[in-house]
């Protein structure tokens, strides 16, 4: 290959780079736990959010204009914290972000510091996971204090976790009661293979679903007949290996 063409295909490639990172982005599948440490966290409650939470600035300068972040609710009582605590560190940490501007939807809290409209701004909404190692009390404590929190950004709950651990059916009451409340809900799907839950979740229909790695053909065909949308996870599928690789990617 000649120096020429060479030259030329590694300025197309730093276009491209330039082109993709100047595109507009909206993230759906962010778990706070993997972007923070849950030391952070617990530090974010004891300085009430102070030091504010440097994940929002990271999507903001890859020109992210929308973010769901979602994140498991933790009491952990030797730390002195409940889950209503560690929700309210989460949100101090979002409203002490510095370097761009965080839209919590209106509600009064947004932290815009300044009325340059140079200045970076995100639209930053929050879902409340429910584990599914929790016992159903605990998963509708959960869905409870989302309705509580929407005005403050909350605008869903997720369910997540060990797929190997729980069952469906004790979390299920959680899920419809918030259904019930008008909360919108997204499912961890198929990240290991069972068809029967894979099943009971199609049949509960929520208003997306994550991964969708390992479904039949039979589960596929009625996904795509209820038209609901599907958080694709392509790094995280890799990195996990529960796809091989990119060209065997479920995306493709």
């Amino acid at each position: 290959m000649s120096a020429r063409v060479t030259e030329t295909m590694e300025v197309s490639n730093a276009e491209l780079r330039e082109w993709c990172h100047e595109l507009p982005k909206v993230e759906l599948h962010t778990h706070l736990n993997g972007s923070i440490r849950d030391s952070t966290l617990l530090e974010l409650v004891k300085n009430h959010g102070d030091n504010g939470i440097i994940v929002v600035e990271d999507f903001a300068a890859d020109n992210c204009i929308y973010l769901e972040l979602r994140t498991t609710p933790k009491n952990n009582e030797a730390k002195g914290m409940t889950k209503r605590s560690y929700m309210q560190a989460v949100i101090d940490g979002l409203k002490a972000v510095d370097i761009v501007d965080v839209d919590f939807c209106g509600c009064g809290l947004n932290n815009e510091k300044s009325k340059d409209t140079r200045r970076k701004k995100i639209f930053v909404r929050l879902l409340l996971s429910i584990n599914r190692s929790e016992a159903t009390s605990s998963a509708i404590d959960t869905v409870n204090l989302a309705m509580e929190m929407k005005d403050v950004g909350v605008v869903g709950i997720d369910l997540s976790g060990d797929p190997t651990v729980g069952q469906w059916e004790t979390v299920l009451p959680a899920l419809k009661h918030a259904r019930e409340l008008g909360l919108s809900v997204t499912l961890h799907c198929g990240e290991v293979r069972n068809s029967k839950e894979i099943q009971a979740m199609l049949d509960f229909n929520p208003e997306r679903l994550g991964h969708v790695c390992l479904l039949s053909d039979e589960d596929w065909d009625r996904l795509k007949s209820l038209v609901i949308p599907v958080e694709i996870c392509l790094t995280s599928n890799i990195m996990t290996q529960t796809i091989p690789s990119i060209e065997l990617h479920h995306f493709g």
